[in-house]
């Protein structure tokens, strides 16, 4: 289970929301990934069964009732505020050796049976199947609001693919940004469909990164051995460092204006996964700015 921080910096410092979104890999991963978000306010998390972990709907030896389980929690978790997405779900071809490629189609597309059935956006996995997911998402997209295809790091024809769905976002962290071949993709990603993230604890930007000379906050870090509160763990991808994602692409994008930039990026997070919370003064406030630029 992984914690992904689908959130721009801003929020994080200026306390306007800390959106921490627990991620759901499994039937099993869900039921606790709601449990943690029950422990705080500022929690959120997804129900979903990871491509990698799809095995699991016919080694419950009842794919269906194994289903009706995800179903009950997600719709648990929305009567209680806290399940925000379904997912993670999609597609890992870069990953077969723990399920294979017709099981994690299969049960790729049965999840978006959940999505109608809820009325929930996606939080979606794309690793090396793009042509693949990209046909079972053409046939499924009247079956879900929205999503976010998040941690990509596709080619410049796998991002077009994506950007051809109107509801569909593209999820950016250290992951997307290694390579210049990267950066060149991300500049292609419109930032009014874009989201950043961290997809903690792994996916930091590293010192041999293409876009780190972008990066402007540093925070100093100990090793877990020598926990300091004050400090990041040394080799964790910890929230605060999302504010680095968001230096780099801003950097390889060229823009200047990094508030309006975070603004926009936390409009688009709340627009897929807190449409209840958009604030239309907010809304306004960034199409004017943009119409002036």
């Amino acid at each position: 289970m992984s914690l992904n921080f689908l959130c721009c910096w801003k929020c994080i410092i200026h306390g306007n929301r800390f959106v921490v979104q627990v991620t759901g890999g499994s039937l099993e991963e869900s039921k606790e990934a709601l449990a943690i978000a029950e422990t705080d306010g500022r929690l959120f998390c997804t129900v979903g069964v990871h491509p990698t972990r799809c095995k699991e709907f016919e080694e419950s030896g009842d794919p269906e009732k194994h289903f009706q389980g995800l179903l009950a929690l997600a719709k648990e978790g929305i009567q209680k505020g806290k399940v925000v997405a379904i997912g993670e779900c999609g597609l890992d071809y870069d990953r077969l050796h723990f399920c294979p490629p017709e099981v994690q189609k299969k049960y790729f597309e049965k999840q978006f049976e959940l999505a109608y059935a809820t009325k929930l956006p996606m939080f979606l996995h794309m690793r090396a199947a793009a042509e693949d997911f990209c046909e079972i998402m053409e046939r499924n997209i009247n079956k879900f609001t929205g999503g976010v295809t998040h941690s990509f790091t596709g080619s410049a024809e796998d991002r077009d693919k994506l950007l051809s769905f109107h509801n569909m976002y593209i999820g950016v962290n250290g992951c997307s940004l290694k390579m210049a071949e990267n950066l060149d993709v991300v500049r292609g990603i419109p930032v009014e469909r874009m989201m950043i993230e961290t997809d903690s604890p792994y996916c930091e930007i590293k010192s041999t990164h293409a876009g780190i000379n972008f990066v402007k906050s540093l925070w100093p870090s100990k090793k877990k051995e020598k926990y300091d509160k004050e400090c990041l763990v040394k080799g964790r991808n910890e929230p605060c460092l999302v504010r680095q994602v968001l230096e780099v692409v801003a950097g390889c994008k060229g823009i200047t204006d990094i508030d309006l930039f975070s603004a926009t990026l936390y409009q688009n997070t709340c627009r897929v996964f807190f449409p209840q919370d958009l604030d239309a003064a907010a809304d306004a406030l960034l199409a004017g700015r943009n119409e002036s630029q």
